[in-house]
């Protein structure tokens, strides 16, 4: 086992459903599991059929582990959102600025890349995962 490599865990996301972490720090890397539009207290989805609540959601959950893990939204280097209709992509688009402005004091948004796929669970419309570095 690698003493450098450890688990990030929080209750102010949902627990990971199968056999991974919700991250991994590893020095200055810390990877967030892929998240989706889950309410951390109860892990039930929320808002169906509303891809703008579902993906603010989905990063807070993903904020609340890099918080966990040392790291905060402006330590991003990248975004991956995984979307499952291509006409949710401006709304998708407009609630990630949002979120990344309020999130990201020096205006330097993270890479991001964006992918139309199948999802688990049919009343998600947004999983989205994190890579950050930290000093």
């Amino acid at each position: 086992m690698d003493p450098h490599k450890t688990a990030v865990r929080t209750a102010s996301a949902p627990a990971p459903a199968h056999s991974f972490s919700q991250g991994v720090r590893k020095g200055p890397f810390l990877q967030v599991a892929g998240q989706g539009p889950m309410d951390p207290a109860t892990n039930a989805h929320i808002a169906p059929g509303d891809v703008k609540a579902q993906t603010l959601r989905t990063l807070e959950n993903v904020r609340a582990i890099l918080e966990a893990g040392g790291a905060s939204v402006e330590d991003v280097l990248m975004f991956r959102v995984y979307l499952t209709k291509r006409e949710d992509f401006a709304a998708m688009n407009d609630a990630y600025a949002e979120f990344v402005v309020r999130h990201v004091p020096s205006g330097i948004p993270p890479a991001r890349t964006t992918v139309f796929t199948g999802l688990p669970h049919e009343e998600m419309l947004v999983e989205i995962d994190a890579l950050a570095v930290t000093d």
